[in-house]
């Protein structure tokens, strides 16, 4: 932790953009009010941060985590195994956590997400009823510590909170964790004995407290499909809210036939789509030694229709993915690798796209847009997707939030001694004369 951070800010200098643009960026009350060729801005010192040529990112933001799980991994020890299996290690060990206990774990992932660049996090609490017999004050234990960092992050990072309702959350309990001032109705229909009708039950909670919708949908390679259902429902309802769907890996094994249709209802819906590369791929495909099968969205699929696609990290180090970065760089290139898009497609679901699903005005380089920034110590974005470099500024309501700092000393290599063919002749061949012209 800096006693001399969060530093308000008012330029940055001498960052380059995406585009090959060196550039300075003048910043009032967190907005950004002026994008100049680089050397042309001036502002007091002690406001002014030299970028020294960095790359110049908007910063990315987190449309799908799991803060209240984050870092039990190591605590609870999990079989390794599919969504099945994290599942009953998770609400094992959910019956004896602490508000505590939560807030420790959340507070610290929190911050190591802000270290690496992510300013905007939308994080799913469960709604802790286990079996449904849990009192109120323990179904509330995740939303009150939850909502305990997100008192304490304010100003450094925005936090929405999502009331992830399982099927055996009673209403009363799911009503007790909005009473709180969780953001988002959530849940996770296509696990219940009958998806549809949980569906509409949480819908219902959501249009009555008129609320926005945030639900895991179709988290299977074969099992139910309830986001058509979800998308049908909410086509017609308030456009000030937001409402989308994580995961949807089973859009991407449906017939192109079937598919097609899905996407035609969530596009009239404007739903926005979560995929969820590291721990869909982790979860995903277990029953399949052999072609095992991607555990995705059909993420081209979306992307042409024009639907609005974001892409989070989800799980790190907890029962539903043993390992994860915090960094939405490692989102970003999961993409590529695993998603085929392109780095460019790839870094705007983890920024710009996320900030659309979430809700958030736009950020970036643009006057008129948030002051949200990351800037990273690589020449260019296929660079930094690929390389991911430590060295970073993060940059937050127009206030530096985060510095790392990495000093690299490697071993210069021994000079080797020349072999035999390892260099190639001098050409002995003799010239040809050249006649002397005639008199």
């Amino acid at each position: 932790m800096s006693a001399t951070l969060p530093r308000p800010l008012a330029l940055l200098r001498h960052g380059l953009l995406p585009d090959g643009r060196r550039v300075d960026i003048a910043i009032e009350g967190g907005t950004v009010s002026e994008v100049a060729p680089a050397g042309t801005l001036t502002a007091d010192a002690e406001a002014t941060l030299d970028l020294e040529g960095r790359l110049l990112l908007t910063a990315p933001a987190e449309p799908h985590a799991h803060l209240d799980k984050a870092l039990s991994f190591d605590r609870i020890r999990p079989p390794l195994g599919d969504l099945g299996s994290a599942i009953g290690a998770w609400i094992a060990h959910a019956a004896d956590m602490t508000v505590d206990d939560i807030a420790d774990r959340a507070r610290t992932q929190a911050l190591a997400m802000l270290a690496t660049g992510t300013t905007a996090v939308r994080t799913h609490v469960d709604v802790l009823s286990g079996d449904g017999t849990a009192t109120t004050d323990q179904a509330t234990r995740g939303a009150r510590a939850l909502l305990r960092v997100r008192r304490e992050l304010a100003g450094l990072m925005d936090i929405e909170l999502v009331a992830l309702a399982g099927h055996r959350a009673p209403d009363a309990h799911v009503e007790a964790v909005l009473d709180l001032g969780v953001d988002l109705v959530g849940g996770a229909p296509h696990l219940a004995d009958d998806p549809d009708a949980d569906l509409d039950r949480l819908l219902a909670i959501a249009a009555r407290r008129g609320l926005g919708v945030d639900m895991h949908a179709d988290e299977s390679l074969d099992g139910p499909v309830t986001l058509d259902r979800y998308a049908r429902t909410v086509r017609d309802w308030p456009r000030d809210r937001q409402y989308s769907a994580g995961h949807c890996v089973r859009l991407g094994t449906l017939s192109p036939q079937r598919r097609a249709e899905v996407i035609e209802d969530v596009l009239a819906a404007d739903l926005g789509v979560i995929t969820l590369p590291i721990t869909n791929l982790y979860l995903q495909g277990w029953q399949h030694p052999v072609s095992t099968p991607r555990g995705l969205t059909a993420l081209r699929a979306l992307l042409d229709a024009g639907v609005r696609v974001a892409a989070g990290a989800d799980n790190v180090r907890d029962p539903f993915n043993p390992v994860g970065r915090s960094d939405a760089l490692e989102t970003a290139s999961l993409l590529v690798t695993a998603g085929h898009l392109t780095p460019e497609e790839a870094y705007r679901l983890v920024s710009d796209g996320a900030r659309s699903v979430m809700g958030l005005p736009p950020a970036g380089a643009v006057p008129g847009a948030r002051a949200e920034f990351l800037a990273i110590a690589a020449s260019s974005l296929i660079e930094a997707v690929a390389e991911a470099p430590a060295d970073r500024l993060v940059v937050a309501h127009g206030r530096l939030v985060a510095v790392t700092e990495v000093h690299r000393s490697v071993a210069a290599p021994t000079p080797a001694p020349t072999a035999p063919g390892d260099t190639v002749p001098a050409d002995t061949t003799p010239a040809t004369a050249t006649p002397a012209p005639a008199a």
